[in-house]
């Protein structure tokens, strides 16, 4: 097990990550997720051994890496899929799989596994983005890491193939029992294929949980803004043994909350754009479209209420309603949102 301990990495005298720390699971893929220049790809160079520490420690089976005991990457064991693919041009696919292998089973069978039978011959320039990036995961397998680091492996594919993609390099990853941790700039490709999902702020690891409970009880305001469309609704909550429903009263109606740091009192209720329905066929009209966005299967609107609040909604694309119009917005969702103290 990977195990991560207080990890400080400084460049200068700026801090890039602050008291980092982590487990990984024996086969756990976790996604490292957060805006650019949060200190995701630092991460994975330390852990890697690329650059120092400044503070803490790593540690994983018979080696530990500390500030002042510098493990060199040889000797860690790490297996490293970047998103340029690394592929040597001269070499061809299976050359570039069992390079600096002895045994050429294990390379066989990734080869195999990962659809690459028939390219064994060809050289990198004869290959789409979505076979060099296999290619990239064969050799990194075929090597036996004890843990991989992936540092935005679909970030130069389209987004079709990003799609099919993600999921053999997690159905590889788990068929060869290794953990793995995957940075991406992708809220939804985190959520979906990872086990557990981190979210970095400036340095700093504002949440470490399943993607479910990063996404429904976010740890921040930052956290909930940031995985996925986020509005907060004005509310008053009961945080008392009297409201054992946990309901949170809105000017739309009412639902069942969980507190974040103890909310109570006059809260910013977490609103996602599916826990609301609209309608301009009702008697109670309560809102003001102020745009809307064509998303093919659906449709996203931003609505101004009449007590001031502004959300953003996810119909149908059959409901078209046109900026300007008024309507009205319902909370739909029977789940728990999350109950935020409201800002001073």
């Amino acid at each position: 097990m990977l195990s991560v301990n207080n990890l400080s990495v400084n460049y200068g005298t700026t801090r890039v990550v602050d008291k980092l720390n982590l487990e990984l699971g024996q086969d756990e893929i976790l996604m490292l997720v957060g805006p650019t220049g949060c200190g995701k790809t630092t991460i994975l160079q330390a852990l890697a051994g690329l650059i120092p520490i400044s503070e803490g420690s790593m540690r994983l089976g018979n080696w530990e890496s500390t500030s002042s005991k510098h493990v060199p990457p040889e000797k860690r064991n790490v297996g490293m899929v970047f998103q340029d693919f690394a592929l040597f041009p001269h070499l061809t696919v299976q050359q570039n799989v069992c390079f600096r292998l002895k045994d050429t089973k294990l390379a066989d069978h990734w080869l195999h596994l990962l659809g690459l039978d028939t390219l064994r011959d060809a050289k990198p320039a004869r290959l789409s983005g979505g076979q060099k990036q296999r290619v990239a995961l064969a050799r990194t397998l075929a090597h036996e890491p004890a843990f991989v680091l992936l540092d935005e492996p679909l970030s130069n594919l389209d987004a079709a193939l990003k799609d099919s993609l993600r999921w053999e390099i997690r159905d590889a990853l788990k068929k060869a029992g290794v953990p793995a941790i995957w940075v991406t700039h992708d809220q939804e490709e985190a959520l979906s294929v990872g086990d557990r999902v981190g979210i970095l702020n400036k340095g700093v690891l504002e949440q470490l949980a399943t993607p479910e409970a990063c996404y429904s009880t976010p740890a921040s305001r930052f956290v909930a803004r940031f995985l996925g469309e986020a509005s907060f609704l004005s509310a008053q909550f009961d945080n008392s043994k009297v409201n054992i429903n946990n309901t949170v009263i809105t000017d739309i109606g009412q639902v069942p909350g969980t507190p974040i740091q103890g909310a109570c009192g006059e809260v910013d209720l977490l609103v996602r754009p599916d826990d609301l329905s609209l309608t301009t066929s009702h008697s109670n009209l309560n809102c003001t479209v102020e745009w809307v966005r064509y998303e093919g299967e659906s449709r996203l609107y931003a609505v101004a209420l009449d007590n001031g609040d502004e959300l953003k909604v996810r119909v149908s694309h059959e409901n078209a309603i046109k900026p300007g119009s008024r309507a009205h917005v319902e909370l739909i969702t029977t789940h728990p949102l999350a109950v935020f103290v409201k800002p001073n």
